[in-house]
Order: structure tokens, then sequence, then C-alpha cells
């Protein structure tokens, strides 16, 4: 009786309306992402890929390969009669900024108008559509090939400024930027452009406890019950340091190079349904002029 009565009090209470996956997590499921992500940075799709697909690490990402299932049935009937969802968000953006005669001169020395479109071409300059590309280095062509590229112009909004994104292979993002940053001649700012973490509350010493204590994983108690313990959210991807310089200006022309990696996300949608998609997704916004 004694040992009966001496384990009752020994035994634990544990809520009975939580099952045991639910009790087993982790207090703060934000704080072990961010752990287990500390070398290869997850897409925004990474949760929904994980469950279907092996995953490898390419390019400083965490990628799925192919399905789990046998068939492939599933992905060739959305490609041939319905939509299919393609997350290439680690494909990386490089953002240029400046005056539109002073960009095209100086992108006009890495590509030539032998291989086909260029960033000059009318249909691809009015922004309404994208194009693609080879680029070389500068005054190289046709020797010394750095890669193919696609790139897209924002819309005329009357001012001779412009801005023009150009998405590049994360294995080959390091060799052009370094070869756009050389014609343009830019150079890193003075006040290094570093990404404040994004933070769930404004308790900042609680943040920083639990980021140093991650390694304990479910051992750290949560004192204020059912809510979660903030924590800071990794910023950055594979092919960029968080805590480095990524925009650099040039200091005679003002034509700004930006790395937005990461901070644009692209998709691409195929299959007949594809444009169906999209209009019952998206819907315009009523511009409001004041």
């Amino acid at each position: 009786k004694n040992q009966a009565e001496k384990a009752v009090h020994q035994k634990k209470e544990q809520s009975k309306t939580k099952c045991r996956k639910a009790r087993r997590r982790h207090i703060n499921l934000v704080a072990e992402f961010n752990h287990r992500q500390r070398k290869n940075i997850w897409l925004e799709t990474h949760i929904w890929h994980a469950k279907r697909f092996h995953m490898v690490k390419k390019w400083g990402y965490c990628l799925g390969n192919s399905p789990t299932e046998k068939s492939y049935r599933a992905c060739y009937r959305a490609m041939t009669k319905h939509c299919l969802l393609q997350d290439l968000s680690y494909y990386c953006c490089l953002e240029l900024k400046g005056k539109e005669n002073e960009l095209l001169k100086q992108l006009a020395r890495i590509c030539s108008t032998d291989t086909g479109l260029t960033f000059q071409e009318a249909c691809c300059l009015s922004g309404r559509f994208e194009g693609s590309l080879s680029l070389y280095r500068a005054d190289r062509y046709p020797e010394d090939m750095l890669g193919p590229v696609t790139f897209i112009w924002k819309p005329r909004d009357g001012s001779e400024n412009r801005q023009l994104w150009i998405w590049v292979h994360p294995a080959l993002k390091q060799d052009i930027l370094r070869e756009l940053k050389a014609i343009f001649q830019c150079t890193e700012p003075e006040e290094m452009c570093i990404s404040e973490p994004v933070t769930t509350s404004v308790q900042d010493e609680k943040q920083v406890e639990v980021v140093t204590s991650l390694g304990n994983k479910r051992k750290k108690e949560d004192k204020e019950g059912e809510r979660a313990v903030p924590v800071k959210k990794i910023i950055g991807d594979g092919t960029r340091d968080p805590f480095r310089s990524y925009s650099w200006i040039a200091q005679t022309t003002g034509v700004a190079i930006s790395d937005r990696s990461m901070e644009i996300l692209r998709y691409r949608l195929i299959g007949p349904l594809s444009h169906s998609v999209l209009t019952e997704t998206l819907k315009a916004a009523s511009v409001q002029t004041v």
C-alpha cells in the first residue's frame, strides 16, 4: 500500500487534452527550425516538401530532389491537364537601380546580339515580358562565358531611373555579381546594410536566452505556459552572409546593386490551367489617387 501511494505521488501530472506527439514537441518550433537550418537554408515550402520528397543539400539550400511516391502520374497529370507549381526561390535575385542609359551602356559589355535578345530589347525593356540571355565577362565575347540568366525590367514610371532584376543560379551568383560590380565600379557603402533580425516580441532578454540554449532542446521550460518564447529569425541564404553588406553603390554614376536572394520568392506554374489559377488567386487592387 505504501509503495502504491508513493508511486501515485511521484507520477508526473500531464495534460489529458494533449496527445503524446504534442507533449514531446519542442517548446518553440521556430527556434528548433532555425537551429536545424544553420548550414542549409530551407525554402518557404520546405515543410511541405520534406514530407513528400527525398531532400538533398545543394548550393547552401535543402531542396526536394525526387518524390517518395513510386509513381509520377500525379505530377504528369497536373502538367498535362491541371497546374503544377515549382518552388524556384533558391534562384538568386540581383537588383540594379540607376539611370536607364547608364545601365544599358554597361550591360551591353557582358552580352551580345549574336546570341539572341539583350537587355535593351524593346519588348523586355518595357517591363511586359521576361527575357533570357547568356552573360560573358566584360568585352570578352565569345570567350569566358559566365552562364545563362533571366531578367525583367520594372515598368517605366515617367522617370529616367529604372529598376532591373536579374535571376541567376546560386552556383553562378558569385562570379556574375563580381563582374557586375566591376563594370559599374561599385564599392561597398560606408554604412553596411545589415538586415535586422525579425523578432516576435520586444523582450530581448528572453530572445537571447532562447538562442543560447537551443542545444538543450526540450529541457528548457516555458514559464509563461502555452505562449511561445520569442526568438530571432535567421535572415540570409546559402549564398549570402546575413551579417555582411549586400548593397553596393557606384560613386560616379549612382548605380546601386543589391542582393535580394531569398527576399523575393519565385514560383513556376506549368499546365493548361496556370492562368486560371493565377486569375483566381491574385486580385487587382483598386488604384486610389490623392
